[in-house]
């Protein structure tokens, strides 16, 4: 048997990032943007506010780019203030490093095990076959995530129920289980 789960964000991520004013560490980003133009460059920036005083601060989009060079489309969208540009600006590796921030995906995701019901767990009162299980997890945002955390969470298991799985051996996957990772992974839950 074969359950597909996905791993979807619910809303934006937190920013981290050292606040100049209170020195807090986490900023949202509320969809706005700000664009400057110079002659025939625009400068680009997705705004976030801090969520200790609410002081704003700006991570670089677009820097001393010719406007023939955006796209149509996308110039609409940043005039647009558009949420989902800004969701998939902060997915964006090379926009995290060049402003030296990291994403808190904490409250920020959630498991859709597709209603199957939970997979049958050994040595618990739903156990309902001695199949093994085989579930494919996919990611629809690089949500950085310990597997076990998941597999916990489908399985309706505590984490130490779930390390006690992968000790046990009944648990089995070809990425670490225990480290935090982004990417699709599989498991299988055997009986």
């Amino acid at each position: 048997m074969l359950d597909n789960w996905v791993v979807m964000p619910t809303c934006l991520p937190l920013v981290l990032r050292h606040c100049h004013t209170c020195a807090a560490g986490r900023f949202w980003a509320n969809g706005k943007f700000r664009i400057n133009a110079h002659h025939k460059l625009l400068d680009v920036w997705l705004l976030v506010l801090c969520t200790g005083c609410g002081e704003t601060a700006k991570l670089t989009v677009l820097e001393r780019v010719n406007v023939r060079s955006v796209p149509p489309r996308l110039l609409e969208r940043l005039h647009d203030n558009d949420l989902g540009l800004a969701a998939e600006l902060l997915r964006d590796p090379l926009l995290l490093r060049r402003n030296r921030v990291a994403l808190d995906w904490d409250g920020a995701w959630r498991l859709d095990t597709g209603g199957s019901g939970r997979p049958a767990v050994a040595g618990t009162a739903h156990q309902a076959s001695d199949e093994a299980v085989d579930v494919s997890v996919r990611f629809a945002a690089r949500i950085p995530v310990r597997p076990l955390r998941l597999i916990a969470e489908g399985c309706g298991l505590s984490r130490g129920g779930a390390a006690r799985l992968l000790t046990e051996g009944k648990l089995v996957s070809a990425v670490r289980l225990d480290r935090r990772i982004s990417g699709d992974f599989t498991f299988t839950l055997k009986h």
